[in-house]
């Protein structure tokens, strides 16, 4: 047999890639890591995500998941959505994201579906509760969102809200008063005093997105230290300051919130506490032009009234505390009355209306006392004029102007607004 022939040199570069090419024929690659979200669970730590169960598949039907968040203490919990895919819903009544301040009992800072993330939501304390429910129908993907501890004092541009409990200070819209605030911002304040104390607040500089019914970006403010609205004292936008609050009791809650389009400079506020004052004398409410015998729990005599439309859109106009038009989306039926939900086109007169919003939607609860009287259709649009009750929900009597809703009677409504009643 011949000599073999000698092997020619190997390329200077094939020299220098000839290790690398050896281990990675020597090692098989490990498959990525992808976590495994579960439904709910307890995390603590500087920081950590959590998602929906099986993220990203579409999350299970009929579900309540809920996480536990510590971080360390004397720190304060950021959340920040990574993504959000939750079935859509104006009212956000189907699937949603509900996030609290602390483990229980603690105030809700905000309820979210859809597609649209929030800006990054702060807890005022060491403690936050995230809980997602779902119905019978899932539509999404879930969520996927990033938490980590923060100092209270300096948590960046894109935090803001906390506990005040100093007996006088200062809050502010994130970047005030270098920028704009941002877009995607929630922010909540919550100014508690001892228990013998009321909270006078006054807010010095104020510009956010002017909206006639503040429906993108506003101040709401709260008596008590809950999302509430039928304790909300006003709900503000504009570049007028409110005029100075002073709380019912020893506790109020500021909430802000910006949508994703246009922002402002935002504002500057400031708090006091002060002893509270014994009332010396009751003054008689005044919203209400109904006897009282008609607030009271309905009679059979009260519904057997003849159902019938009385005066005009004028006419009624003043003698209402608030004036809408709407949809109805919701009815239930209970002892004779019925409870409906209206999903708000316009708002002509609110009074102490208690209107809730979602997004860029509106609605308002509304008391039929009668349930055939006036009658009132689910996916029908309506003028609705009425009275309001202590908790701020809409009641309809059967002598309450109620009528079908046109285009057409836009022009009428909008002249009667600018009436001086």
């Amino acid at each position: 047999m011949p000599p073999a022939a000698p092997r020619p040199p190997l390329p200077p570069l094939l020299l220098l890639l000839l290790p690398v090419l050896l281990l990675a024929t020597a090692r098989p690659a490990a498959p990525p890591h992808r976590p495994t979200f579960t439904c709910g669970g307890v995390v603590s730590g500087e920081s950590g995500f959590i998602g929906s169960e099986g993220f990203p598949g579409v999350y299970p039907p009929n579900s309540k998941c809920t996480w536990k968040i510590t971080v360390p203490e004397g720190k304060v919990v950021v959340l920040s959505f990574r993504y959000l895919d939750l079935e859509s819903d104006s009212l956000c009544r189907y699937d949603f994201v509900d996030i609290y301040n602390g483990h229980a009992n603690g105030q809700r800072i905000g309820r979210f579906c859809g597609t649209v993330k929030p800006g990054a939501l702060v807890s005022n304390s060491n403690k936050m509760l995230v809980q997602m429910t779902s119905d019978a129908n899932t539509a999404g993907s879930g969520f996927i969102a990033k938490f980590s501890a923060a100092d209270p004092h300096e948590r960046g541009d894109q935090y803001c809200g906390g506990r005040l409990e100093k007996p006088s200070g200062s809050f502010q819209t994130p970047n005030w008063p270098e920028r704009d605030y941002p877009a995607g911002v929630t922010c909540s304040w919550h100014i508690v005093a001892p228990k013998n104390q009321v909270i006078e607040l006054k807010f010095e500089k104020f510009d956010v997105e002017r909206d006639n019914y503040c429906r993108y970006d506003y101040v709401a403010v709260f008596n008590g230290g809950e999302i509430n609205d039928a304790k909300r004292i006003g709900k503000y936008c504009g570049d007028s300051p409110p005029a100075p609050i002073l709380s019912e009791r020893n506790e109020l809650l500021i909430q802000f919130l910006s949508d994703l389009s246009l922002t402002a400079d935002g504002f500057i506020g400031h708090y006091k506490f002060r002893p509270k004052k014994l009332p010396t004398t009751t003054v008689p409410p005044t919203t209400t032009t109904v006897p009282a015998t008609s607030i009271a729990k309905p009679t059979v005599a009260l519904c057997q009234q003849k159902c019938k439309r009385s005066g005009t859109l004028e006419s009624n106009y003043c003698s209402s505390n608030f004036v809408i038009t709407g949809t109805v989306i919701t009815t239930i039926t209970r002892a004779g009355s019925l409870h409906a939900t209206i999903a708000i086109i316009n708002v002509y007169k609110e009074g102490n209306l208690a209107i809730q919003q979602a997004g860029k939607s509106m609605s308002a609860k509304i008391l039929v006392v009668c349930k055939q009287c006036p009658l009132i259709r689910r996916g029908l649009n309506y003028i609705i004029m009425g009275q309001v009750e202590e908790d701020g929900r809409g009641k309809v009597f059967p002598n309450s102007f109620v009528m079908s809703f046109k285009a057409k009677n836009s022009k009428i409504l909008n002249a009667l607004k600018n009436k001086t009643c």
